[in-house]
């Protein structure tokens, strides 16, 4: 059975290697449970999909985030999201990813829209904050709307006092929105370098899972799951999940609580200590 609450219980189970381990990819990830594995590459991780049980899909993307401080490290080239379509990540069925889960056993495009998580973790005076988290946690404006206001705000502050018209400035506005528009690389005439624009995104205090200001529930040296819940049913429906993955005795020792995120509503929080 393969899910991310499958995956968090591995991490459960192994929570003692966080304090020998100097990177998360140096954590013993269960390999079994993996459709692929990579460094750099969008996702590190990947989930198998499941087949014949509706209440575990599997397929999850996870990207490992590690920081010295109490910070979420900075994301590069790429905009946090709570889902992700698989044909947006996988441009060729020849490359590594693509090859990873066919071999894994995937039937890759059975499961198109991905739920993406991160696993972030945090270090601060001997201490660790662990967590798998959904994205949604800092996608509280959705990517293209992030990158379109972004931009606007160069070209109200530059064409301010200019004769543009606000159908053209809309129009660039709306080219820009999209990051695969200037995030190719470009060729320039008897330019001897080529010109890549990459996106860095920094969370700011109210994405900071590992802020003690902000969310004083993240305790130190705890491992947390944050999965986001918009409804009574759907936290049930979470709950029952970890309840089948867990089983009645272990399930007792978990603590579950909820958080309210300032800009993205309610996430519900399991958590034990390392």
């Amino acid at each position: 059975m393969y899910s991310i609450f499958h995956f968090w219980q591995s991490l459960l189970e192994n929570k003692a290697k966080f304090a020998k381990i100097k990177t998360l990819d140096e954590f013993p990830f269960p390999a079994d449970m993996l459709s692929c594995k990579n460094q750099g590459v969008f996702p590190d991780l990947a989930i198998k999909i499941n087949t014949g049980d509706s209440r575990f899909t599997g397929g999850e993307l996870i990207e490992l985030k590690d920081s010295q401080t109490y910070s979420v490290a900075s994301f590069n080239s790429t905009i946090p999201t709570g889902k992700k379509n698989i044909r947006e990540i996988i441009l060729s069925e020849g490359g590594i990813i693509f090859r990873q889960m066919q071999e894994a056993g995937d039937d890759v495009y059975s499961l198109e829209e991905r739920e993406v998580y991160y696993l972030v973790r945090g270090r601060k005076r001997g201490c660790q904050k662990i967590c798998l988290v959904h994205g949604s946690f800092f996608e509280t404006v959705k990517a293209n709307d992030l990158i379109r206001d972004s931009f606007a705000q160069v070209l109200d502050e530059e064409l301010a006092d200019s004769d543009v018209s606000e159908e053209v400035k809309d129009k660039l506005k709306s080219i820009f929105s999209h990051q695969e528009s200037f995030s190719r690389v470009r060729n320039v005439e008897k330019a001897s370098v080529r010109l890549r624009f990459r996106i860095m995104t920094e969370v700011k205090a109210e994405g900071n899972i590992l802020n003690a200001s902000q969310y004083p529930e993240i305790k130190d040296d705890t491992l947390n799951l944050i999965v986001p819940f918009h409804s009574e049913k759907e936290r049930k429906s979470i709950y029952e999940k970890m309840k089948v993955v867990f089983g009645e005795d272990k399930w007792k020792r978990i603590k579950s609580f909820s958080i309210k995120h300032p800009l993205n509503g309610y996430f519900v929080v399991y958590q034990v200590g390392l």
